[in-house]
């Protein structure tokens, strides 16, 4: 709660101005001494109350995987309403880039660049160019930009992550130490181990505290794939979100210091329901053109393909035209089940908004499917409903949260939706590094963060 306005308090029902000046100041003395670590302002100064444990900027990102925007709403979830109430959110979600998938979409929260410029394109792909096979690949020649952690360690910080995607790449100073990179990945580690891990790092000397902290929890994820994003389970994997976000409260206030740490909660994208129902298959198009299922890459949410044309055929940039444009035919034709859900395009022809064509290692034909869908080459695989992403990042259904609450962020403030790409710059501000070239905005930041020193306001 608020401290109390010294100057109207009273004992028993006597004013105050009978009670002793000396006696007055030993009051205001025990109220200061006891106040909690809530982060609660002053209802008089407009002032936060701050612990002042920590001296320096800290920032906790704290992802879920596949938290759909909304999720807060299935059930109670009062600790992260307590960071919405006391911080800054995206009023209606934080919008993914494009594919809306775990590795692209984490590695752009990290680095502020767009897949095509970040290299992380899928979370599997293999490069058009050099034909090698990228499937988590921890070789630094996937991994191009510079990723928050490796920010902070460069410019002399300490950085520590936990199951974060592409945290246990050795790029720059930073070298995944065991101390303080949890990796590899092992979905096996309870999810109240790395709260407690990251905790943990509170109780060192304030010297080695470091400076910017990552943590993966996947949840959400694991049952919106498995059951759909309307399941039960799934309501129960928000709870239990929730309850992680209660021990890192706890655990934050019991070392005093939660009033001086920002602590960032996002997810990477949304959900949606697919179903054997609304499927698009390849082999329905072959009264106009037939597609080899070794041209295609991946089939959905995203269809990727790379024809193979022989030695012989000197215009592949036009052989690639013609085999969009019969496509596109044949989808638009009426008879192809489902086939006005799936638009097919040369990827320098791709909507600019998307951010996708710059780079080799994006295939030469893109297929944008429709929210729900899927692709397959025949009707052998079928399957029944389940939870997918990975599509249009225009799709409401793929939004996540973005929530920021501390020292920095304005109480109860909420502000449009903005791609993910902005998040680097906005820690890079906080912590006071020199941002990497990057796709956000450094005029962004104003839109989320108060000015160094500015107090916060009572809203």
């Amino acid at each position: 709660m608020a401290e109390t306005n010294p100057a109207r308090y009273s004992f028993s029902g006597y004013p105050l101005c009978k009670l002793s000046l000396s006696f007055l100041f030993l009051t205001f003395l025990i109220v200061a001494a006891t106040a909690n670590d809530s982060g609660f302002p002053s209802s008089h100064t407009g002032k936060p109350h701050h612990s002042k444990k920590l001296t320096k900027p800290v920032v906790l990102l704290i992802s879920s995987d596949g938290f759909r925007f909304g999720y807060q709403y299935k059930t109670d979830t009062p600790n992260i309403d307590l960071l919405i109430s006391r911080g800054t959110e995206a009023k209606t979600g934080l919008i993914p880039v494009f594919p809306s998938m775990t590795f692209p979409n984490h590695n752009s929260i990290a680095t502020g660049l767009y897949p095509a410029y970040h290299g992380i394109i899928m979370n599997k792909f293999t490069d058009p160019v050099t034909g090698e096979l990228f499937k988590r690949n921890l070789d630094p020649k996937w991994w191009l930009g510079e990723p928050l952690w490796v920010t902070a360690t460069n410019q002399g910080l300490k950085a520590a992550t936990y199951f974060w995607p592409g945290a246990d790449v050795h790029k720059g100073s930073w070298t995944c130490p065991k101390g303080f990179c949890k990796a590899p990945y092992n979905a096996s580690v309870p999810l109240e181990e790395r709260v407690d891990t990251i905790l943990s790092y509170f109780d060192l000397p304030q010297s080695e505290v470091p400076d910017f902290m990552a943590l993966y929890l996947e949840e959400t994820d694991v049952q919106g794939h498995e059951y759909g994003p309307d399941d039960p389970r799934v309501t129960e994997a928000v709870a239990k979100i929730d309850k992680m976000i209660s021990r890192v409260i706890k655990g934050l206030k019991k070392r005093k210091v939660f009033s001086d740490v920002h602590v960032i909660l996002l997810g990477d994208h949304g959900m949606v329901t697919n179903c054997d129902k609304k499927v698009i298959y390849i082999d329905d198009l072959a009264d106009w053109i037939k597609i080899p299922a070794e041209w295609i890459q991946d089939y959905s949410p995203v269809l990727v393909m790379n024809p193979r044309w022989g030695k012989d055929v000197k215009n592949p940039g036009e052989k690639n035209a013609e085999v969009v444009a019969k496509m596109n035919e044949a989808l638009r034709s009426g008879k192809v089940e489902n086939g006005e859900f799936l638009q097919v395009y040369l990827k320098e022809k791709l909507p600019e908004r998307l951010h996708y064509s710059d780079s080799s290692r994006i295939p030469p034909i893109i297929g944008m499917v429709g929210e729900g869908l899927m692709v397959r080459q025949n009707r052998t695989n079928v399957q029944e409903c389940f939870g997918d992403h990975g599509y249009d990042n225009m799709f409401f259904s793929m939004r996540s949260i973005f929530i920021g609450h501390g020292p920095r962020f304005r109480r109860g403030k909420k502000v449009p939706s903005f791609e993910n790409v902005q998040i680097y710059n906005v820690v890079a501000e906080i912590l006071g590094l020199r941002p990497a070239p990057n796709n956000g905005s450094s005029l962004f930041t104003r839109s989320l963060l108060m000015p160094t020193g500015e107090t916060m306001q009572v809203k």
